[in-house]
């Protein structure tokens, strides 16, 4: 069977309400630069702004200057995206409660074992959710390899999720594999 390969994300799009509404969320609470705005062309009646998350990718936003926010949680049935998430890094997560409180933004952290979120939601009530990762992964290697090999420790452990103890020995095994190539 042939299949398509992905090679990553490239764009995701959401519904927004208004060009100011957007560009006061995602560039001046989010922090992500304002790259352009262009008509929807599957829509006349919409515009179509791009920001820049970070990673050299788009995050869009559909704006209608006659919608407003919406004032309430985004859907959550199937067929409807649960969140998105973002990276940051270590010195941004501990930065960021401080920022949102200052921007009156209302969000929530959790500890999820590999990794550190922080959830908030937009204008239109999505949840947007800030991750970083509990480990540095080594040269030549993905953040995913990191997390498939201590999926696999905390597997064969029987423990119920991963932990700080998966990741260091997840990593080390990494480590080894590339010391025992050739130079």
């Amino acid at each position: 069977m042939k299949k398509i390969q992905i090679q990553g994300v490239h764009h995701t799009t959401i519904v927004g309400s208004t060009k100011k509404s957007a560009v006061d969320f995602w560039q001046g609470v989010m922090g992500m630069p304002f790259v352009m705005e262009q008509p929807n062309l599957g829509n006349p009646e919409e515009n179509h702004l791009y920001f820049d998350p970070g990673d050299g990718r788009l995050l869009t936003v559909f704006t209608n200057e006659t919608r407003q926010d919406a004032g309430r949680n985004a859907p959550r049935e199937i067929g409807s995206v649960d969140h998105i998430a973002f990276n940051v890094s270590r010195a941004s997560f501990i930065q960021a409660p401080a920022r949102l409180t200052e921007h009156g933004v209302s969000f929530y952290q959790k500890d999820r074992g590999f990794m550190d979120s922080i959830y908030l939601k937009d204008p239109n009530g999505l949840t947007v959710e800030l991750s970083c990762y509990k480990f540095q992964t080594p040269e030549g290697f993905r953040d995913v390899d990191v997390l498939m090999k201590a999926h696999r420790l905390r597997t064969e452990r029987g423990d119920h999720h991963i932990a700080e103890e998966h990741l260091a020995d997840a990593i080390e095994m990494l480590m080894e594999t590339r010391d025992r190539l050739p130079a």
